[in-house]
């Protein structure tokens, strides 16, 4: 089987007999509204991947193609590595001191204690 394909197999339960679908869970829904940027409250996670810590900063409801500007523009200026996630970006380190001030001049704002 080829590393791109799922396999999809029902073994022995039937729908009908109480069991229900299971929907794709990790996946949440990329808000379609638009606002801009002073009406962000934006917030930190940091969270440990393979021993490595990650900066989250969301959650963004901006076009996307704004949200790669903003992400590259914050990438070179720090010079890490970083995504974006269903409208969170993530950032490799710990970078919230770093990015706080940044987004700040971006007119974003942030929870009170974030």
């Amino acid at each position: 089987m080829s590393r791109g394909k799922k396999l999809d197999l029902f073994i022995g339960a039937e729908i009908e007999d109480g069991w229900a679908k299971v929907e794709d869970a990790r996946r949440s829904e990329i808000a379609q509204d638009i606002i801009e940027p002073s009406k962000h409250f934006l917030i930190f996670k940091k969270e440990k991947r393979r021993g490595k810590t990650v900066t989250i900063i969301g959650e963004f409801y901006l076009s996307v193609d704004m949200q790669e500007k903003i992400l590259k523009d914050l990438k070179k200026k720090i010079g890490c590595g970083g995504t974006i996630k269903d409208g969170w970006m993530e950032f490799q380190g710990e970078l919230k001191d770093k990015l706080k001030p940044l987004l700040l001049e971006e007119n974003f704002r942030f929870k009170s204690g974030h």
